[in-house]
């Protein structure tokens, strides 16, 4: 009888192990036995070996960085029995698994992750997060890594993006989409939610000093406080009209400005809020009717941009000249020239002022 009991008992245990056994594509637990840099050994079960080796070694993701003998470790079965009659198992595909979990985590949770720059296009950059690979668009980049070029060269954009290549830096996941293999993540939302308690400190009317980080065509952008960054639009950096902001700054003066709209993570600054509005006294000064000597500034095909003095700037409208027929202004002016122009037209709230030219100075162009 009680042969017959073992028996039973036995096959119990030999049905119960061979449900254990894992089939190709299950991820199973195992022990780690021997680990090189060419192959691991696991114990699976107690029942059976498995094994490691070549391109399926996954040593990105820290679980399988440094792994020793007794740790426990996660693996995906590739081929339930192998020349040597073990397991043939892949860290990789655990790793991946366990990659676009995180991945998916990070999204669903708002949380930041750390990724590598592998690759940079005009388009912005190639990241990678154990060895899973992402594209951050440049419009994602923060204020630190952002490309700000003068003109927009896009050769220049690409040398300033490949400076970033190699560099670890902190994003959050912004697109995820594992059928179509599609992730974007943004370093600017993970910059973005570091600096919260940063930008609470300051709000409109806030004057701040800081340094010119970059000088474009349309403004300067100025860092300050706590790796803050705000913009001077070109119209904000004087009373006077600028055509170049380049001209008169350059990448690291410092400036002061006055803090006039936030928009999210983007601050807009005013210099010239700082500054005593020259047109509020105008008509202290200047007198609509009377002549004044002005130098032309700028030729434009609809008039001459003249300044009076440095922080008043009027307009010559082509209405107000008198331009003999196939002439152009630019044929009949140049930049630099003074001349004597009647003012006709004062508003000091649209910081306008019109001009004429004097009835002789006019007759002289004619006769050019």
């Amino acid at each position: 009888m009680s042969t017959t009991k073992d028996n039973a008992n036995f096959a119990a245990l030999v049905d119960q192990d061979l449900d254990r056994i894992p089939q190709v594509g299950d991820t199973v637990t195992g022990t780690i036995l021997s680990a090189s840099k060419s192959e691991v050994r696991m114990d699976i079960h107690g029942i059976m070996t498995g094994v490691v080796r070549g391109r399926e070694l996954f040593y990105e993701a820290v679980e399988y960085a440094d792994l020793k003998p007794g740790d426990p470790i996660e693996a995906t079965v590739i081929d339930n029995e192998n020349e040597n009659g073990e397991l043939e198992l892949s860290f990789r595909y655990a790793g991946q698994e366990k990659t676009w979990q995180n991945l998916t985590d990070s999204f669903q949770k708002g949380s930041p992750l750390k990724v590598r720059v592998i690759e940079a296009n005009r388009g912005g950059l190639l990241v990678s997060y154990m060895q899973t690979q992402a594209f951050l668009p440049v419009s994602q980049l923060s204020p630190e890594h952002y490309p700000r070029v003068s003109g927009g060269d896009k050769n220049k954009i690409l040398e300033k993006l490949k400076s970033i290549v190699g560099k670890e830096i902190e994003v959050k996941v912004i697109t995820l989409d594992r059928d179509e293999q599609k992730l974007i993540v943004s370093e600017k939302a993970a910059w973005q939610d570091r600096q919260q308690d940063v930008f609470t400190k300051y709000s409109v009317g806030t004057v701040i000093e800081g340094t010119i980080t970059a000088v474009t065509n349309f403004g300067v952008f100025v860092a300050f406080s706590e790796n803050l960054e705000g913009l001077i639009h070109i119209s904000e950096l004087a009373w006077q009209r600028i055509d170049d902001p380049s001209e008169i700054y350059k990448v690291g003066d410092n400036i002061k400005a006055e803090i006039i709209n936030i928009e999210g993570s983007k601050i807009f600054l005013s210099a010239k809020k700082l500054i005593a509005d020259p047109w509020n006294n105008i008509k202290e000064r200047y007198q609509i009717g009377q002549s004044y000597r002005g130098t032309i500034i700028k030729i434009n095909p609809f008039g001459l941009f003249v300044e009076l003095d440095k922080n008043i700037h009027g307009l010559a409208h082509i209405s107000q000249l008198t331009i003999p027929a196939g002439q152009k202004l630019d044929q009949l002016y140049k930049v630099g020239e003074e001349k004597d122009f009647v003012i006709v037209s004062i508003e000091p709230s649209e910081h306008r002022l019109g001009l004429a030219f004097k009835k002789n100075d006019e007759a002289k162009s004619e006769t050019k």
